[in-house]
């Protein structure tokens, strides 16, 4: 369905740390399995921030007994178990450790990845790094799902948004508990995590090569008479390129199946149509002349979307994005969509 190669590639677009020398390496390795490449990007990247920046530091809120004042007296608990007795003080105090949640989350990741199927040597390589995490405490497998992944990233700690990211797809993308309560890690991420991988690439893809179509993942407001917009849902699409008067909506969609069954038949994803319908004929009453487009990820099926509709005015196209296959011939199906819906109008020469 997809080369293990391509991942990497579609990492590289939606961070573009991975375009730099340090990450060169993943365009001509062979790698057997997805975590083998995750466990390579993570080991690079990790060790790079070892060597330049060191790993990060937070102020942690802790709580301890002590003969003299340190922070904060909780007086409240001191009084509860009597350490005055002791001449002792509960104290709460802010730490600035290593100890912070990000750090929990790379060492977590690093440990679960040492006991995945990947190069020996890589192994090694992640079990050296694990040395430098030796005051930061691991998180409990049993809550992996319920990490916290709403980070803020700045100036001072953006070097770390990519390797949070990575840590996301292993923990939520690969990792699978068996009925023994025990976990292991798969050697394929799994769909929702390729989905969200594959609409980020295909949006950093035109924004690269195309930027004068101003790609983005822009809302779209109801067509409403009345102006009454209240308890009605967001519509977000995931690209928007926009030429002159001309938009092309893509909706990307990353699924094991490309299409339904019903009664033997098989027919587009219903909810997928609809929602296309509904993003291109509200955003066509701005004047716009507007076309929408399901853009799927190509599966091994025999029977694969590939038709165009024109409906009360509007193309709505439906097609397939082959990930199977070298990644030059991956950019030339990407280029032909902006070729189709702008250069053939004569709108843009590509």
């Amino acid at each position: 369905m997809i080369k293990i190669q391509n991942i990497y590639y579609m990492l590289a677009y939606a961070f573009q740390i991975l375009k730099s020398d340090a990450y060169s390496f993943c365009e001509t390795e062979e790698f057997e399995n997805a975590a083998d490449l995750l466990a390579a990007i993570l080991e690079k990247g990790v060790s790079i921030q070892i060597k330049k920046r060191g790993l990060k530091r937070d102020y942690i809120e802790s709580t301890e007994v002590s003969n003299y004042i340190k922070g904060k007296i909780d007086v409240s608990e001191s009084i509860k178990n009597q350490t005055i007795i002791n001449r002792q003080l509960i104290c709460n105090f802010d730490n600035f450790s290593m100890d912070c949640y990000a750090n929990r989350i790379l060492k977590t990741t690093i440990q679960l990845l040492i006991k995945s199927d990947i190069k020996p040597y890589r192994k090694k390589s992640l079990r050296n790094l694990l040395s430098y995490f030796k005051d930061v405490r691991s998180l409990d497998v049993k809550s992996i799902k319920r990490i916290n992944w709403n980070m803020k990233f700045n100036k001072n700690n953006q070097s770390y948004q990519m390797l949070i990211s990575i840590c996301y797809l292993v923990l939520n993308g690969l990792i699978q508990t068996t009925t023994e309560g025990s976990t292991k890690l798969l050697n394929f991420l799994d769909e929702q995590s390729m989905s969200r991988l594959y609409e980020k690439f295909i949006l950093e893809y035109y924004k690269k090569h195309y930027p004068e179509l101003k790609p983005a993942a822009s809302y779209v407001n109801w067509a409403l008479d009345d102006g009454m917009d209240n308890l009605l849902p967001i519509m977000k699409t995931d690209i928007t390129l926009t030429y002159g008067n001309n938009v092309l909506i893509i909706d990307a969609k990353y699924y094991s199946h490309t299409t339904q069954v019903r009664f033997d038949k098989n027919t587009i994803h219903s909810n997928n149509l609809y929602q296309i319908f509904t993003y291109v004929k509200n955003k066509a009453c701005s004047g716009k002349n507007v076309s929408g487009m399901l853009l799927y990820a190509r599966t091994d099926e025999l029977i694969q979307p590939e038709s165009s509709y024109v409906m009360i005015g509007n193309r709505i196209n439906v097609r397939t994005l082959d990930l199977d296959c070298d990644f030059d011939v991956i950019r030339r199906q990407l280029n032909g969509i902006i070729e189709e819906f702008f250069n053939n109008r004569g709108d843009l020469s590509v």
